[in-house]
């Protein structure tokens, strides 16, 4: 049987149309201007990142991605990108509404047996895949477990997991963002499946985090420069 894991909030995730759009957003909405980030050239995606100050995940972070208008996957021809990036009804509510809360991550010390626990469970997260992406520092590489089909699951209340680093060293981008004056106070998760979904989070060792029944909604609660503020992926 498959025991629990020391997981932890890695980072949220905030869809944009464009990457623009994504950082004026953050400018706008929260009061701060997102520091750099990179390209993902498997995924023809691009991103930029704030580092959160968070008391239970001292890594955590918020990632602003969007599709990368001049790249092409280097993924298999028919494989989607991650995080629902190539589905319609995501593109067109960001089309309609702008950049918005749609996802998290969730960091694992053993990804091949997180996700084996989770099939154990029911729950296909996908295969684990290596990804990684040039910085000025030295390439940064992690472990994914991204679907064929994209699919967050869950209505994105479920996390993907991630394992950073490889055998020559455990990097992480946190290690080098500077602080931000953002602050995750907490983040809560909601849903029609909530013992499903809860079954998968004591799973990983995520127990504390309760699963609420309801609506799908995956909510941040932010301390911000321009006070408190809540996002919501709740449409």
């Amino acid at each position: 049987m498959t025991t629990p894991h020391s997981a932890q909030i890695d980072h949220i995730v905030v869809a944009a149309r464009t990457l623009d759009e994504g950082a004026a957003w953050c400018e706008a909405t929260l009061g701060v201007v997102p520091g750099p980030g990179g390209e993902h050239a498997l995924f023809g995606t691009h991103n930029r990142l704030l580092r959160l100050s968070c008391a239970q995940a001292p890594s955590a972070y918020l990632e602003i991605i969007a599709i990368h208008p001049q790249a092409t996957p280097t993924r298999a021809a028919g494989l989607r990108r991650w995080f629902d990036l190539d589905d319609p009804v995501l593109q067109a509510r960001l089309a309609q509404h702008g950049p918005q809360l749609v996802h998290w991550v969730a960091s694992v010390p053993d990804i091949n047996a997180a996700t084996a626990g989770w099939r154990d469970l029911g729950i296909e997260r996908g295969p684990v895949i290596p990804a990684s992406r040039p910085t000025p520092t030295g390439l940064l590489q992690w472990r994914i477990s991204v679907r064929d089909d994209g699919q967050r699951l869950f209505d994105g209340v479920l996390p993907t997991l991630i394992q950073w680093g490889h055998s020559s060293g455990n990097q992480h981008p946190a290690d080098v963002m500077p602080a931000s004056g953002l602050t995750l106070q907490s983040l809560t998760l909601s849903h029609p499946e909530a013992p499903r979904l809860q079954a998968a989070m004591d799973n990983i060792g995520l127990a504390a985090m309760a699963v609420t029944p309801g609506p799908a909604a995956l909510t941040a609660l932010l301390d911000t420069p321009q006070g408190p503020f809540m996002l919501s992926s709740a449409s």
